[in-house]
C-alpha cells in the first residue's frame, strides 16, 4: 500500500506539471494570435489602401526637381576648385653638434641659422567667365589666392590646370586668375543682382572643405548687407544656403542657373567656421565691371570723391535736423580732392548720386567707385537742412591720396556733450564745452594746430556755437583762410594755433 501511495502521489505530480504546461502554451498561443492579428489585418488594410500621394502634388514637386537637376547640370561644369600653395622661407636654428649646441647654445663662430621651406596649402572656389584667345578666366575671392605662389585649377571632370593670377582687388575681395587648355569648357550666365529678391531660391555652387562639384539649395535671407570682414565695401546677399570653407570664390545661382553672387564669408559660432544658414555673397553686378579691367590691365581703378564718410546716430541725426533722412556725412573733406574743388563742405549730408539714392556710407562709397575717373557725377547733398545739387570732377583713387592725413579737413571727429557724456566723463555740470572731441586724425590740421582727444570745444575762429550744425556752419563759413579752436582742457579755457589754408 505505501508503495502504491507514492506511486500515486508521483503520477499526480506529473500530471498536474502537464496539465500547468498546457494551459500556459494555450494561453501564450492565444496572446501571440491576438497581437498577430491585429498587425496582420493592418498589413493586410495597408496593402488593399496604399498611400496615393495627389498627381498634381507629384508633378509639382518632380518638376522642382529637374529644375535643380538642369541647373546642377548647366552651372558645375563652369565652377571649378582652385588649389593654392603658399611658400614662405623662414630661419630656422641649425645644430650641427647636438647635444653640445643644443644645451649650451652655437660654438662661437659656428654656423647656428639655416633657412628652410615652408609650403602650406589652401582650397577655394572659382568661376568661369570668359574664354579670349586661348585662355579661360576665372573669378574668385581674392582671399582665397592671397599670397598664394602656386595655383592650379581642377575642372568638373577631374582634370588639373595649372593657372596664374592676372589681378586682384582688395577693397572688394575680388581675384581674376587664367589657365589655358585646348578642352572646351563652358562659360557661366551671369544674371543681374539688382533683381534679386528676399525668398528667391539660392543655390550654391562650390567646392567645400574639398569635396568637389557640391551643390547646396535654400533661399535669399536677405540684400544688401554691410560690414562685411576686412573692410569689404559690398552690399551682400544674405543666404540659409550652406556654405562652408572652400565655397569662397564660388557662384550663387539663381533657379534659372544665372550666376547672381559670388560666395565670399559667412558667419559662425563655431571656431570652425561651419555652416548655420548665415552665408554671404558678393552681388555679380559689383563684379561685372571688374571682369574686363581684370584682363584689360590688371588692376580696378576707384573713382575717389574726397570724403571721410560716417553714419550719424539717432541723436546726431536729430542735431542736424535729419530725422528720417538716408545717406551719409560727409564729416571730413579732403583738401585739394575733387569734393573740395566742387564745393562738398565738412557737414554735408548726401542723399544721392545723379539721381540714384545712397542708403548709406558702404553704398555711396561703392556709388562713386564705379564713376569712371574723369566722369561728372551730380551730388544731392543736405547743408543745413536744404537740399543742395553740388557736380564733382571724380578723379582716380590712389592709396596715397586716400592717406594723406595733411589735407584732411580740419581732421577732427566731434559729438555733442550730452549730459549722459557728462556724467560718464565725471563733469560737473557747470563744466564747459558743447562738443566733445572723440578723435584728432594724426598729421591733420587739427593735430597740427593743437588740438588733443577729450578737448571740449567752445568755438572756432573767435565765435562760438550752440550745437554740432553750428560747428559745421562755422566751418563752412569761416575758414576760407585759416583755422583755430577755442576749447577747454580739463578746467583752462584755451585757443589752439592758427592752420593757414
Amino acid at each position: 500500500m505505501n508503495v502504491m501511495r507514492k506511486l500515486s502521489s508521483k503520477n499526480l505530480l506529473v500530471f498536474n506539471l502537464v496539465l500547468i504546461g498546457i494551459i500556459f502554451g494555450f494561453c501564450l498561443a492565444f496572446l501571440s494570435f491576438s497581437c498577430s492579428a491585429p498587425w496582420a489585418a493592418k498589413t493586410a488594410r495597408a496593402q488593399e489602401n496604399p498611400v496615393v500621394v495627389p498627381a498634381n502634388a507629384l508633378e509639382a514637386a518632380e518638376g522642382l526637381q529637374t529644375v535643380f537637376r538642369t541647373v546642377a547640370d548647366k552651372v558645375l561644369p563652369s565652377v571649378v576648385e582652385l588649389k593654392t600653395v603658399s611658400i614662405r622661407r623662414q630661419q630656422v636654428p641649425n645644430y650641427p653638434g647636438i647635444p653640445w649646441e643644443f644645451f649650451f647654445g652655437p660654438r662661437e663662430g659656428g654656423p647656428n641659422q639655416q633657412e628652410r621651406e615652408f609650403r602650406s596649402q589652401g582650397l577655394g572656389s572659382g568661376i568661369i567667365v570668359r574664354y579670349e584667345k586661348g585662355a579661360y578666366y576665372v573669378l574668385t575671392n581674392n582671399h582665397v589666392v592671397e599670397g598664394a605662389n602656386e595655383i592650379s585649377v581642377a575642372a568638373n571632370d577631374g582634370k588639373e590646370y595649372p593657372a596664374e593670377l592676372v589681378g586682384k582687388d582688395e577693397r572688394r575681395d575680388l581675384a581674376m586668375i587664367s589657365f589655358k587648355t585646348s578642352d572646351s569648357l563652358p562659360l557661366a550666365v551671369l544674371g543681374d543682382s539688382d533683381e534679386v529678391r528676399v525668398g528667391d531660391w539660392a543655390i550654391a555652387v562650390g567646392n567645400p572643405l574639398g569635396f568637389m562639384s557640391s551643390v547646396t539649395m535654400g533661399i535669399v535671407s536677405a540684400v544688401g548687407r554691410t560690414g562685411g570682414p576686412a573692410n569689404n565695401i559690398n552690399d551682400f546677399i544674405q543666404t540659409d544656403t550652406s556654405i562652408n570653407q572652400g565655397n569662397s570664390g564660388g557662384a550663387l545661382v539663381n533657379i534659372r542657373g544665372e550666376v547672381i553672387g559670388i560666395n565670399t564669408w559667412i558667419a559662425s559660432n563655431s571656431s570652425g567656421g561651419g555652416s548655420v544658414g548665415l552665408g554671404f555673397a558678393i552681388p555679380i553686378n559689383n563684379a561685372k565691371r571688374s571682369i574686363g579691367e581684370f584682363i584689360n590691365t590688371g588692376t580696378i581703378n576707384y573713382g575717389w570723391l574726397g570724403v571721410s564718410l560716417s553714419d550719424p546716430d539717432r541723436d546726431i541725426m536729430q542735431v542736424l535736423g535729419l530725422e528720417g533722412k538716408r545717406g551719409a556725412l560727409a564729416s571730413q573733406v579732403f583738401l585739394g580732392s575733387p569734393a573740395d574743388k566742387g564745393g562738398i563742405k565738412p557737414g554735408d549730408f548726401i542723399t544721392h548720386v545723379d539721381g540714384r539714392e545712397a542708403r548709406g556710407t558702404n553704398q555711396l562709397t561703392m556709388m562713386v567707385g564705379d564713376i569712371k575717373p574723369g566722369d561728372r557725377a551730380v551730388f544731392t547733398v543736405l547743408r543745413g537742412g536744404a537740399p543742395q545739387e553740388i557736380t564733382v570732377r571724380i578723379e582716380a583713387r590712389t592709396e596715397q591720396a586716400a592717406a594723406d592725413n595733411k589735407k584732411l579737413w580740419p581732421g577732427v571727429y566731434v559729438i555733442p556733450l550730452t549730459d549722459t557724456l557728462r556724467t560718464r566723463l565725471n563733469l560737473n555740470a557747470g563744466a564747459g564745452g558743447t562738443l566733445y572731441v572723440a578723435q584728432v586724425i594724426s598729421g591733420s590740421p587739427a593735430d597740427i594746430v593743437g588740438l588733443k582727444e577729450g578737448d571740449r570745444l567752445t568755438g572756432v575762429n573767435g565765435e562760438t556755437f550752440r550745437d554740432l550744425a553750428g560747428f559745421f556752419r562755422l566751418l563752412r563759413e569761416k575758414t576760407d583762410k585759416e583755422l583755430w579752436f577755442e576749447f577747454i582742457r580739463g578746467d583752462a579755457p584755451l585757443e589752439t594755433l592758427k592752420f593757414k589754408k
